[in-house]
């Protein structure tokens, strides 16, 4: 099936991905042993050759699937532990970033910081790039914080 979608595909490298992905995919869901996979798989990958870009894409697509598959039930209190997580890490990029962009932040600042929401602090991320003061932070603090 590589083989002929291989030959399919010779002109159109966004199919050629699709089938990659789709015959990658397969091998998982008929069951095959992990090497099995492994061995299917770089034959596949031999002959469904993609551009650079489009493979890092692949890849991508792949890992997901794969954790995906790997994932069990997770529960109501994981989930919150895993966004906490999340919006730590958010939060401690976008102090470093701030810090780099206009100085210091005052401990007033930082507090209101932590009570953002994830979506707010993304929002203070790509803000932030228009930033040169530390007034240019408490204006937006104050216009997004809750209340």
């Amino acid at each position: 099936m590589a083989h002929l979608k291989a030959k399919e595909t010779r002109s159109d490298d966004q199919q050629r991905k699709a089938w990659k992905f789709s015959l990658t995919r397969r091998l998982y869901e008929q069951g095959y042993e992990r090497q099995d996979i492994l061995n299917l798989y770089r034959f596949i990958d031999w002959i469904l050759v993609l551009p650079e870009g489009l493979e890092r894409e692949f890849q991508e697509d792949l890992q997901r699937f794969e954790q995906e598959r790997q994932m069990q039930y997770i529960t109501s209190i994981e989930r919150m532990a895993m966004q906490e997580g999340s919006k730590q890490e958010a939060r401690s990029l976008i102090l470093r970033q701030l810090t780099r962009r206009v100085g210091n932040v005052p401990e007033s600042l930082q507090t209101q910081i932590e009570a953002l929401s994830l979506t707010q602090l993304e929002d203070l991320g790509e803000a932030l790039l228009e930033f040169s003061r530390p007034e240019d932070l408490e204006n937006w603090l104050q216009a997004h914080s809750p209340e």
